[in-house]
């Protein structure tokens, strides 16, 4: 099947890449390698593209893609987790940047197979970004406590029905294992009013989005890994991540704050002795949004926004 995926934020990333002929960037997150093909159509024959993926698919259609490139690519099936030992397998301590684009690609979510997606009814309760591994959606909502199911559908998911949802799902799977997404929606949706069903947006999204955050735990990969791939960055290199979700903006605001101003000492002291030192500079203080235009070709980038960080080293 072809990987059709429509790049969110394309020329203001690569715009604010500041990408140069013969340096070296990462596609931490490659899918449908849209971004990538940008960025190795503006390296020379030194520059050196590595793309990172777990997805066997993306990883299929992203090799094709760049197949005109392949003397500059390098393409890794693995998390961005593992970015630096991957590198390191390369030969490669520092790259000149970095881009993390952490949405749902298209293709996932248009492949029922996958159980990404809300709106198929038949579809298995997949939803693994690598299906190399054992744990799926099905038995998150089917072993889940009651009292896990709350709490992930409310910090993940941010529905203020997740007590009720989670105590639909745990009596619905008394009488019969949840294995389809079209069970689920149905259990859902016996869980919230009609009429905030019918103002409020698809009533199954918040908690199809927190079931495949908690399944794939990609708040905790992103948190865990932020400083370690800023280290990686070259000076002067810069770092973009595009982000879906206030869950995981907020984890990069936080995260991009902190790298270019680590200090803790008390506000009065005059100078500081915590010895921390800044890692480099926030390039967007608010973050880059859509374009209307892109908006109109493409509703997916809505909730799209994509923010910068430059590294500097302090010799």
């Amino acid at each position: 099947m072809e990987f059709n995926h429509k790049s969110v934020l394309l020329h203001e990333t690569i715009e604010n890449l500041n990408i140069k002929p013969d340096g070296i960037y990462v596609d931490g997150t490659l899918g449908g390698a849209g971004h990538s093909l940008e960025i190795v159509k503006r390296l020379s024959d030194k520059g050196r593209l590595i793309g990172i993926d777990q997805d066997a698919d993306a990883i299929a259609a992203a090799k094709e893609r760049l197949s005109n490139y392949a003397s500059k690519v390098t393409i890794v099936r693995s998390n961005y987790a593992a970015m630096k030992d991957e590198l390191l397998k390369l030969g490669i301590t520092k790259v000149d940047g970095i881009l993390l684009d952490l949405g749902v690609s298209s293709f996932q979510l248009d492949t029922p197979e996958r159980g990404f997606t809300y709106r198929e009814t038949d579809a298995p309760l997949d939803m693994r970004m690598d299906q190399r591994q054992t744990l799926t959606a099905k038995d998150i909502v089917n072993d889940y406590s009651e009292q896990d199911l709350y709490r992930i559908i409310r910090d993940f998911g941010e529905d203020r029905f997740a007590k009720n949802i989670a105590k639909h799902i745990v009596e619905a799977r008394k009488t019969k294992e949840i294995t389809t997404t079209g069970e689920l929606i149905e259990i859902i949706k016996a869980s919230i009013p009609m009429k905030v069903q019918k103002s409020g947006g698809h009533p199954a999204k918040r908690t199809f989005q927190a079931i495949r955050i908690e399944l794939n735990k990609e708040l905790e990969v992103l948190q865990d890994n932020l400083d370690t791939m800023i280290d990686l960055l070259d000076e002067g290199g810069r770092f973009c991540i595009i982000t879906f979700h206030s869950l995981e903006d907020r984890i990069v605001k936080t995260s991009f704050r902190k790298n270019e101003n680590p200090c803790t000492c008390p506000k009065e002291f005059p100078v500081c002795v915590c010895g921390k030192v800044s890692k480099g500079q926030v390039v967007t203080r608010k973050p880059i949004l859509p374009s209307e235009e892109e908006l109109c070709y493409n509703k997916r980038s809505k909730s799209a926004k994509l923010r910068v960080f430059e590294r500097h080293l302090n010799k």
